[in-house]
């Protein structure tokens, strides 16, 4: 026998689900599935029945999104139909429901509150859409079947191992390969940012304290909002860039822009090349506009931020070291930074052909290839 509590993640492969997944499974010793789509698909009601049927778990978590360029039928699919069936498998079971939102059904503003939120119409892009009537239909059960739930709404989420080059990844990335010449933003602009790695911890504590947390919304999101404008000059001064220049680039202009590249796909599509708009254009209008997201909710609860002093700045250079090894490897951007802040490529020949001058350096502090590790003491 044993009382290990055991969770069925899903979307256990992205950004947020990775790192629930690795905490629960191998920090805190859990037993948990995180079903790829071919083991679950979460599009279809019978799958998941029969899932179900299979195994019994102590509590569902669904960090699974379409992907946010996805057509109406896979965003409706798979943010909605799915979540919701998830949702209702909870129910049944008695089992708490924890809801991976996104701070992309909130308006832009300041001190943004768990209350608030988009109104629901046809305008809303297929993302914000699907996200928000999840919010509401889990609402709904609630009342209606007893769902324990909580919502968990995430700001942009900043970490590693983000395959899908997503959010402020995608930022990073556009920097790196020099894609942005100027500052498509204006002065001011502020938004709120997750990160990652904190998530876990907050998921582990709501689970075992369901009296304060079911049946609500929290903002999980670092409580300093942050400037788009000095986040970005900061990545490329690191990366000693001389791109993009400090103008700023209006909205209008931004538009009409994107609006050029739109005509253009519609040509390349007719020729029967598969083409997409860069996602960074699907949220042009968010470069522009503050959204800062209270988190005075969650600094009322009992919850302690594990890591206060990590922030998205405190984080980069680890973040941008990894992001581009590995975007470099998959040769999706040329080397064309700084080799002063660090040289993947001339660290692997050393190792291949100097190893022990190479570790003389790493002990003496001429190289260093680490980042820094904090660890909690909590078993």
């Amino acid at each position: 026998m044993t009382n290990k509590k055991f969770g069925v993640i899903i979307g256990g492969s992205g950004l947020v689900g990775g790192a629930v997944d690795y905490a629960f499974r191998k920090k805190w010793g859990y037993d948990i599935l995180a079903p790829n789509s071919k083991k679950l698909s979460i599009r279809d009601p019978g799958d998941i029945e029969s899932y179900f049927k299979s195994y019994r778990p102590d509590f569902i978590v669904n960090c699974a999104i379409a992907s946010l360029d996805s057509d109406p039928k896979l965003s409706f699919e798979i943010n909605y139909l799915g979540s919701i069936n998830l949702a209702k498998v909870a129910a049944s079971l008695g089992i708490p429901y924890i809801f991976m939102s996104s701070a992309a059904v909130l308006p832009p503003g300041e001190n943004l509150r768990e209350e608030d939120h988009l109104p629901l119409t046809a305008e809303l892009g297929n993302y914000a859409k699907s996200k928000l009537m999840s919010e509401l239909t889990l609402r709904y059960l609630q009342e209606s079947e007893g769902l324990d739930y909580t919502i968990v709404r995430l700001a942009i989420a900043y970490g590693r191992h983000d395959h899908k080059i997503q959010g402020f990844h995608r930022l990073l990335f556009s920097v790196a390969d020099q894609s942005m010449p100027l500052l498509f933003t204006k002065r001011g602009v502020l938004h709120s940012y997750t990160n990652t790695r904190k998530i876990p911890y907050f998921i582990r504590h709501i689970l075992e304290r369901r009296q304060e947390f079911g049946g609500r919304t929290f903002h999980f999101c670092d409580p300093h909002p942050v400037a788009l404008d000095h986040l970005i000059l900061t990545i490329r001064d690191i990366l000693g860039l001389k791109r993009p220049r400090s103008i700023y680039l209006p909205l209008s202009m931004a538009r009409f822009g994107a609006r050029c590249i739109r005509q253009l796909l519609k040509a390349v599509i007719r020729l029967g090349i598969d083409a997409r708009l860069p996602r960074e254009l699907m949220f042009l209008k968010q470069f522009y506009q503050t959204q800062i997201l209270s988190s005075q909710k969650l600094q009322q609860s009992s919850f302690v931020d594990p890591f206060p002093e990590q922030t998205v700045y405190r984080q980069l250079p680890e973040l941008i070291e990894y992001y581009l090894t590995r975007w470099e490897q998959l040769n999706l951007i040329s080397p064309i930074y700084n080799k002063d802040f660090f040289d993947p490529q001339h660290l692997a020949e050393e190792f291949l052909h100097s190893p022990e001058r190479l570790l003389a350096d790493i002990h003496a502090g001429k190289v260093m290839p680490f980042h820094d590790v904090t660890l909690d003491h909590e078993k």
